[in-house]
C-alpha cells in the first residue's frame, strides 16, 4: 500500500511539475503590421523599391531636431556629429534646421567629402587620427578646387605629446598652419590628457610655434549617463576635470581669448544634462539622438523618438521551422509558438533588431546569414513573399552606410533618396 501511495505521489508530483513547466512556455508574441508600417510598406512599394533600404521618417526627424533645439537653446553652440548622420543631404538638412555650420568628423575620407560639400563648415575632428591620415587629407584636398581653409576651419584632435610632435612635423613639412584641439580625459579613460603638467607643456608647445594654433579642448563624457549610482555625481566629477583644464588655459592665455576657443563636450546620451546651469564648455555635440537607433533608448533621451528603420522584402515563408540535421518536428513550435513560422528575408545579419511585425526573432539553432536571414514568428503573423519586414538599427554610424541611398519618408510617400558617404 505504501508503495502504491508513493508511486501515486510521484506521479502526481510529476504531473504538477510538468504543468508548472508548461505554464512557463513562451506566450504568443506575434502581431501583424500596425497602420503606420502598413503605410510605410505601401510607400516603399509605390517607389518601386525592392532591396533592403534604410528609411528616415522626416516628421520624426523634425520632432527630434525641435527637441534638441529646445534643450540646447542659446546657452551653447551645437556641433553635429557627422558619423551618426553619414549623408551629405541629411547633414545639410540638419544644418539648415539647427542653423549651425559646426560639424564633428571621425573619418578622413568623410572629412574630404564634407569639406568639399560644405566649404563654409567649421570642423572639429572627433578622434585623434594617425598623422598619415592628416597627410592624406591635405594631399586629396589639394586636388580639388575648394575654398575650405583648413588653417582656419579645421581642428585636429590631439591626445598625447607624441602625436602633437607628429602633427608639428607635418605642419612644417607642408608649411601649413594646423589648428590643434587638445583632448582631455574627464573620466571616460579612453585616452586624452590626464594631468595639468602635460596639458601646460602641450599648450606652450603650440603657442610658441607659428605653424600651430590652439583651437580649444574636447572632453567627452558619455559614461556619466550609464554608470551606476548618481548621474549628478559622475557629472560633477567630469566637470571638475574640465574646469581644471579651462582654469589652466585662462591662467596662461587670459579669459577673453579662452572664451573664443572651441570648448567641446557632450554627446547624444548626455547633452540634455546641460540644459540649465553654468558649465566650463561652450558647445555641445550630438547626432544619434536625431534618428535614435536602439542603442540610444536611454532615460536621458526619453523625449526623442526613433526616426530610422531598415525595411527588407520577405523572400520565402514556410509554415514550420526545419533546421538541417536537427529534426525537432513540431516540438519546436509546441514549446514556443513564436517558432511556428519561418520567414527568410532579403539580406540580414545587420546591427538591428526585428521590429514589425511584432514577435519576429532570430533562430539561434539555425544561425545568422547576410544573404537570406531566417526570422521566426507565430501563426498570428500573416505575411507573404514580397511583403515588407522592418527592423530597427542598433546604431546609425555604420549601419546607415550598408543600404545605399537613404529613403526619406514624408508620412505618405518616399519623397527623396539621400546618398550616404562614399566609405573610403
Amino acid at each position: 500500500m505504501s508503495q502504491q501511495l508513493s508511486r501515486r505521489h510521484l506521479l502526481l508530483g510529476s504531473l504538477a511539475g510538468a504543468g508548472a513547466l508548461w505554464l512557463l512556455r513562451p506566450s504568443d508574441k506575434g502581431e501583424n503590421h500596425t497602420p503606420y508600417f502598413k503605410q510605410l510598406g505601401a510607400a516603399l512599394s509605390a517607389a518601386q523599391i525592392a532591396t533592403p533600404t534604410l528609411i528616415i521618417d522626416q516628421q520624426k526627424l523634425d520632432a527630434n531636431i525641435a527637441t534638441l533645439k529646445r534643450h540646447i537653446q542659446a546657452q551653447h553652440q551645437y556641433r553635429i556629429v557627422a558619423k551618426s548622420l553619414p549623408s551629405i543631404p541629411l547633414l545639410s538638412y540638419i544644418m539648415q534646421a539647427t542653423k549651425t555650420r559646426r560639424l564633428m568628423v571621425f573619418n578622413q575620407p568623410f572629412l574630404n567629402q564634407i569639406t568639399t560639400s560644405f566649404p563654409d563648415a567649421d570642423v572639429l575632428m572627433g578622434k585623434p587620427m594617425p598623422v598619415q591620415a592628416a597627410k592624406n587629407f591635405y594631399r586629396q584636398q589639394d586636388q580639388t578646387a575648394n575654398t575650405f581653409d583648413p588653417s582656419l576651419q579645421l581642428q585636429w584632435l590631439i591626445d598625447t605629446p607624441a602625436r602633437l610632435n607628429q602633427y608639428q612635423a607635418l605642419a612644417h613639412s607642408n608649411n601649413q598652419v594646423m589648428r590643434i584641439n587638445i583632448e582631455i580625459d574627464v573620466g571616460l579613460h579612453r585616452g586624452g590628457v590626464t594631468d595639468e603638467n602635460t596639458l601646460s607643456a602641450m599648450i606652450d608647445q603650440i603657442e610658441t610655434d607659428p605653424l600651430l594654433a590652439l583651437g580649444g579642448l574636447m572632453g567627452y563624457e558619455p559614461h556619466i549617463a550609464k554608470l551606476p549610482g548618481s548621474v549628478s555625481y559622475w557629472q560633477d566629477q567630469a566637470m571638475q576635470r574640465y574646469l581644471a583644464a579651462v582654469d589652466l588655459l585662462v591662467a596662461k592665455l587670459g579669459a577673453e581669448r579662452v572664451a573664443a576657443l572651441t570648448l567641446n563636450c557632450g554627446g547624444s546620451p548626455t547633452y540634455q544634462l546641460y540644459s540649465k546651469g553654468n558649465f566650463p564648455f561652450n558647445e555641445l555635440s550630438a547626432g544619434s539622438c536625431l534618428v535614435k537607433p536602439q542603442d540610444f533608448d536611454l532615460a536621458s533621451l526619453a523625449d526623442h523618438n526613433p526616426a530610422s528603420y531598415i525595411a527588407t522584402p520577405l523572400l520565402k515563408q514556410a509554415q514550420s521551422t526545419q533546421i538541417p540535421g536537427i529534426d525537432l518536428g513540431t516540438a519546436h513550435a509546441l514549446w514556443d509558438p513564436n517558432k511556428a513560422q519561418s520567414f527568410f528575408i532579403y539580406g540580414g545579419y545587420w546591427k538591428a533588431t526585428p521590429l514589425s511585425p511584432k514577435g519576429l526573432s532570430n533562430n539561434g539553432l539555425y544561425g545568422r546569414s547576410t544573404n537570406q536571414e531566417l526570422l521566426n514568428g507565430s501563426t498570428s503573423i500573416s505575411l507573404a513573399p514580397d511583403d515588407w519586414i522592418f527592423l530597427r538599427p542598433n546604431q546609425s554610424e555604420f549601419v546607415f552606410l550598408q543600404f545605399g541611398d537613404i529613403a526619406l519618408y514624408d508620412g505618405e510617400t518616399i519623397s527623396q533618396r539621400w546618398p550616404v558617404f562614399a566609405n573610403g
